[in-house]
């Protein structure tokens, strides 16, 4: 645990900045390849905040019908997720959307996301404004398991308790 630690602090200690805006800059944007069919995709960055305190207040991208902003936490021993109305970026800081934690979701997917492909997304800042930038697609089992697994692909509603996640 520890090492994994240290391996996720001397990763996150040079982001590539894949785009900036205002004093915002985005690193490393990349989605989980879908399974055919599915309806759902998640997607993942790093922002860090040079500036004053911001918000990513939302997305969209021509991939998905819409984009929302969802956060996950465990609650008595029940994973939950749930859409967030915006992210908050504290002046100094990196905020990680991540596999289980927060995240994006594409909503009603227009094709399968693809390994290998890319797509662009326009991120909106409540103070920097928006930015295009580009999402790489990457294997179903990047960073935390296959696409498959995941509360969305199950038809697991926001808030209710992901199947499994019981201790």
């Amino acid at each position: 645990m520890q090492q994994h630690m240290q391996q996720q602090n001397q990763a996150g200690a040079a982001m590539a900045v894949a785009a900036k805006v205002g004093q915002v800059s985005i690193g490393s944007p990349w989605a989980r390849a879908t399974a055919p069919g599915a309806a759902v995709g998640g997607g993942f960055l790093m922002l860090e905040n040079a500036g004053a305190d911001d918000k990513l207040m939302g997305a969209s991208s021509p991939v998905s019908a819409k984009v929302e902003l969802h956060s996950m936490s465990m609650e008595n021993n029940v994973m939950r997720m749930r859409e967030v109305t915006a992210i908050d970026l504290p002046t100094g800081k990196r905020v990680e959307l991540r596999p289980g934690g927060l995240h994006m979701m594409f909503i009603d997917l227009t094709a399968p996301l693809k390994a290998g492909e890319s797509f662009p997304v326009k991120l909106r800042f409540e103070k920097a404004g928006e930015v295009e930038v580009t999402f790489k697609v990457e294997s179903m089992g990047a960073m935390g398991g296959p696409a498959g697994s995941g509360m969305h692909q199950q038809g697991v509603p926001h808030g209710a308790a992901m199947p499994g996640s019981k201790n």
